[in-house]
């Protein structure tokens, strides 16, 4: 009986250190990931993307086999994707590449070699290296283009202290957006988002929050939303693909992306709500 009452001690014990190791991990982990974000001061936030497009801006004309959409690029804020993305626009490395990824009416991935998501021809690991490019003045709204994340870099104590370098890639996502009529829903992102203008410019346009300064914002769709609505409800496969990709039934394909700078042919195209050319 005394070698039980020893052995369940014993397992109390154990169970006791286990419980303060777990604690002090989930402690720490919330603590790395606090001291990891960028903090955003909600009372000065730019909100580029509600600004009206400047004559010359950088563009990008998007053909894909279901229709063409057009985007301004924004090289200040995000300026070695920019860099990258044009010049693998302009050597012809997205013509022909595939849609590999979807979350139906919520965002697309392209720019894949083939539609199970493998790197298009010509891109090497110095492409798959980008560092993530955040800012306070882009945001993950609908028709936002987004670098996709590929790796971080760093150990245990680079997570600890918030020092993880973060990259992304070649390949990229189209945002479309998550459901906003829930009423419920809509009275907690108001309260959690801490700025009413950013809020109003979500619900108002669409997105997806919780992608905010967690990868990079390059572009911004302005004309050409049918076809984004179109690539974002194609059916999609009903199960991943080997690389973990949920790709659609029926090949949807890159045919070409030129790059450009916003005109006057632009600023007819231009779709989005309250926005005109700027002088």
């Amino acid at each position: 009986m005394q070698k039980k009452t020893k052995r369940l001690s014993r397992l109390g014990a154990a169970l006791l250190i286990v419980s303060v190791l777990s604690f002090l991990v989930f402690y720490l982990s919330v603590m790395t990931s606090q001291k990891g974000y960028t903090y955003i001061d909600p009372d000065n936030l730019r909100l580029l993307q509600n600004e009206a497009i400047p004559q010359g801006a950088p563009t990008v004309i998007v053909e894909t086999s279901l229709g063409e959409f057009r985007a301004v690029l924004y090289p200040e804020q995000a300026p070695e994707t920019v860099r990258q993305f044009t010049r693998l626009a302009e050597s012809g490395v997205y013509d022909n590449t595939y849609v590999f990824e979807a979350k139906q009416d919520v965002y697309f991935a392209a720019g894949a070699g083939d539609a199970g998501g493998s790197l298009a021809s010509g891109v090497g690991e110095a492409q798959e290296l980008v560092p993530l490019e955040t800012s306070a003045d882009l945001w993950p709204l609908r028709g936002a283009l987004c670098a996709m994340n590929t790796t971080s870099e760093g150990g245990f104590f680079d997570r600890l202290f918030g020092n993880t370098k973060k990259y992304s890639g070649s390949r990229f996502m189209v945002l479309g957006s998550v459901d906003f009529t829930d009423e419920e829903f809509l009275t907690q992102f108001r309260e959690a988002s801490g700025s009413e203008a950013l809020a109003d410019t979500f619900i108002s346009r669409g997105g997806v929050p919780n992608f905010s300064q967690q990868m990079t914002v390059f572009g911004q769709t302005y004309a050409g939303f049918d076809v984004l609505d179109a690539i974002l409800s194609a059916p999609l496969l009903e199960e991943m693909n080997v690389n973990g990709y949920t790709p659609p039934k029926e090949d949807i394909q890159i045919l070409s992306v030129t790059v450009s700078t916003y005109g006057e042919e632009d600023a007819a195209l231009n779709e989005l709500p309250e926005i005109a050319e700027s002088n």
